[in-house]
């Protein structure tokens, strides 16, 4: 796909899963790529491993659930490579607990993750990609962001916010040039269940059964990447999970019923 040809992109929670195969498939498309996440020697593993100049990627390593300055980093990104062409905001982080044993603070982390520091990055990049007369600006969601099931409470809500944030930011940016798409991932081949939070703030440390029978996370990457390619404004991938959403909406008793039913993991 040419359209990628050295276009700049910047990926969150690019170290592993759907992000670090996102970045080796940009890179294969000539993209130029700024990798960021909390680890800075997993960053540059995956640069390593793409095997690309050091012209053609950045490492900034921050964590989102910090005070991060977003503009600061914004303005190292144009300092590099002048421009941003692409956003991903692919950083996240799940959740494994009943609502009534978790923590107001392990709902605000989940939070401050997988909302805020979207909201902080979309606001740095947006106008320095009106001033360019482009830019495609997406997130990573879930299909429980258009439901929810059980243990999952704060983890839904914040990628419902999602939605709702991007429907009205894609309304506002009609045309402008800038593009806007939600990533609705089912279940895939991550480590995401082993590093959700429990009802305390802690790991949950396990492979949910879930993940283990998921989409891997290469394949998620080229189905995202395609979608990007044809500016869709929601991109969905998985198993027989997407069924839930298409019951959801059609079917809003048979959901009520199925939903307590789900398992969890």
């Amino acid at each position: 796909m040419t359209v990628f040809q050295d276009k700049i992109i910047w990926i969150t929670g690019a170290s592993s899963g759907i992000g670090r195969c996102l970045a080796l498939q940009f890179f294969k498309l000539g993209a130029k790529v700024v990798l960021s996440g909390r680890n800075r020697d997993a960053l540059a593993a995956v640069a390593k491993e793409a095997a690309v100049k050091d012209s053609d990627f950045l490492i900034l390593d921050f964590d989102l659930s910090s005070d991060f300055d977003a503009q600061q980093k914004t303005q190292l990104v144009i300092d590099y490579f002048g421009k941003i062409d692409y956003l991903f905001n692919n950083g996240g982080i799940s959740q494994r607990s009943m609502t009534a044993e978790t923590t107001v603070d392990v709902d605000r982390r989940i939070f401050e993750i997988n909302f805020f520091a979207v909201d902080k990055l979309t606001k740095a990049v947006l106008p320095i990609m009106l001033k360019n007369g482009f830019g495609h600006i997406s997130a990573t969601s879930s299909v429980v962001g258009k439901f929810g099931i059980p243990m999952r409470s704060a983890y839904a809500a914040s990628k419902h916010a999602l939605h709702g944030y991007y429907d009205s930011l894609r309304a506002e940016m009609h045309g402008k040039g800038i593009y806007i798409s939600v990533i609705l991932a089912g279940r895939i081949l991550t480590n995401i269940s082993q590093n959700a939070v429990t009802k305390d703030g802690s790991k949950y440390n396990k492979l949910a059964e879930g993940q283990a029978n998921g989409m891997t996370a290469d394949e998620a990457a080229r189905r995202i990447i395609k979608g990007i390619a044809k500016r869709k404004p929601e991109i969905m991938f998985g198993g027989k999970e997407l069924l839930m959403v298409y019951i959801r909406r059609y079917f809003p008793k048979l959901f009520y019923y199925m939903a307590p039913r789900v398992k969890p993991t």
